[in-house]
């Protein structure tokens, strides 16, 4: 184990030295068991650089830009948190506790900008967020909530945090976080989630704040990859993922309802499905006897359930991974989830349980190879592009674990979720799930230009189906999940060969 002074040094040594020196240095401290991996993710990797100065973007916040850019106005790449907060809220903790947050982490006081065909960068100064205090009614709560959630953010002027504070009596609020991708993800969010229970807690109470330190922010981060690719990982992870993936990407054709638009209106809708505790434990307790986790359960289920839809064998499904696999940035808040392809090729006459094996393989493989940033394989693999569909994959899977323990304590209060009605298809279809003590929770996206709501209905009752029948019998072969008609519209004559 590296003390944090050495690792330091070994920074500041490395960052100092010409292009060419690197890998000469790198060589020799191999020779003393110390590879580039092991050091820290630090302030010294932008070396040189005075507050204000304008740093380079991650290969993520690249593409992000690069999107943000065809699409201002778009809302597909929000983040969007909702709570509802019943009882006597402090509201003067609230602004206390988004004015910390904002102090403590960089990437929420970060606006993006382009200089000399670059895009950079720039970090301001710490300021107090602007928290709008609107009163609305049951009646116009989701149009609210739907029109916060979908308002476009300026990544060049932001801030790209905005809070929104609804007022529907004076017990009675809902609590709106809307940030955007380039500077947030999944995890961020709760990071946010947990460090605001805390502030406000801390500031409604008049106790001292407790937080861990932030060892790095998200800038640190950025300069790191940078670095990090070009000693030589990229490279190794590029050859992984060229074997695993192979040269001939196809497309998932799901029956839809409707011809694929040439140009995608990004137009989405939702269906959502519960799993009761009871549910998930036996979920559970299939992972385990497979000695693997209830992710890849769900995962193995949803391969299955695309296999009998499409017929086809080969089928590749976009898995966000959260990246943080370094100690130093468990607290930081920024865009560091990557997206993987997990690829299953489905045979009917396998066991379910061989098959859960497989993708156990797949996700253990590439967990290794995580870090190699999305944009720089499909760069890489060159797939054909379409404004049509994704290059790689045309689904995706993105499964959370969930604690809300931190809120449930805040003093005072009692808090349940919000949902949205509406939402934004960056694919044909994706299936959120989240898992905490209660069950697990799921919602299919999907695309509204290919399929009508009914149709992603369907598709969801089926795909419980397939979970059941895992669970009941994991000894079964692939082919004998059988997709029974759930009522009479999955008689419908079009998906009877697909399904049955």
């Amino acid at each position: 184990m590296m003390d944090p002074q050495t690792g330091r040094d070994l920074v500041r040594r490395y960052v100092a030295l010409p292009q060419d020196k690197r890998r000469v240095l790198l060589e020799r401290l191999r020779t003393q068991g110390i590879d580039f991996s092991i050091l820290p993710v630090t302030g010294e990797w932008r070396a040189g650089a005075a507050a204000g100065d304008e740093l380079p973007l991650s290969a993520a916040q690249r593409r992000m830009w690069f999107l943000w850019k065809l699409d201002p106005a778009g809302s597909s790449y929000h983040l969007a948190g909702m709570l509802r907060l019943r009882g006597a809220l402090d509201v003067s903790a609230l602004q206390a506790a988004f004015d910390a947050l904002v102090s403590r982490h960089e990437s929420l006081r970060t606006t993006f900008h382009e200089r000399d065909g670059e895009t950079v960068q720039r970090v301001h100064a710490p300021f107090s967020v602007s928290i709008p205090l609107v009163d609305v009614t049951e009646a116009t709560l989701t149009g609210h909530v739907d029109a916060e959630a979908t308002a476009p953010f300026d990544l060049a002027h932001g801030p790209l945090m905005r809070v929104r504070l609804l007022r529907l009596a004076t017990d009675d609020h809902v609590l709106l976080v809307t940030m955007h991708h380039i500077v947030s993800d999944g995890w961020s969010m709760g990071v946010v989630i947990d460090e605001f229970a805390s502030l406000y807690a801390a500031y409604a109470s008049g106790q001292p704040v407790r937080l861990l330190p932030v060892e790095a922010q998200y800038a640190d981060y950025a300069s790191w990859q940078r670095h990090w690719l070009e000693a030589g990982e990229r490279e190794r992870q590029l050859d992984y993922w060229r074997g695993a993936l192979g040269d001939d990407p196809v497309v998932l054709e799901l029956p839809a309802d409707r011809a694929r638009p040439a140009v995608p209106s990004h137009r989405g809708g939702t269906v959502s499905f519960a799993l009761g505790r009871d549910e998930a434990l036996q979920l559970a307790g299939l992972a385990q006897r497979a000695g693997t986790t209830a992710f890849t359960v769900l995962l193995t289920a949803f391969q299955i359930l695309l296999y009998r839809y499409t017929g086809q064998h080969d089928i590749r499904i976009g898995v966000p991974v959260a990246n943080r696999n370094r100690a130093e940035t468990s607290r930081t808040v920024g865009f560091f989830v990557n997206t993987q392809v997990l690829r299953a090729r489905i045979d009917g006459t396998r066991s379910v349980l061989a098959l859960l094996g497989e993708a156990r393989e797949s996700v253990q493989q590439a967990q290794a190879h995580q870090e190699l940033p999305f944009e720089q394989l499909v760069e890489a693999l060159q797939p054909e592009r379409s404004l049509s569909h994704n290059p790689l994959f045309q689904v995706m899977l993105n499964h959370q674990r969930r604690d809300l323990r931190a809120l449930r304590q805040l003093p005072g209060l009692t808090l349940e979720r919000v949902a949205r009605t509406a939402s934004a298809a960056k694919v044909d279809l994706a299936l959120d799930t989240q898992e905490d003590e209660d069950g697990i929770e799921g919602v299919f996206g999907y695309a509204s230009d290919l399929f009508e709501h009914g149709t992603v209905e369907r598709l969801q009752r089926h795909y419980v189906s397939v979970l059941r029948q895992m669970i009941a019998a994991p000894e079964a072969l692939v082919a004998d999940i059988a997709l029974e008609a759930a009522d009479a519209e999955d008689e419908d004559p079009r998906f009877r060969e697909a399904v049955l």
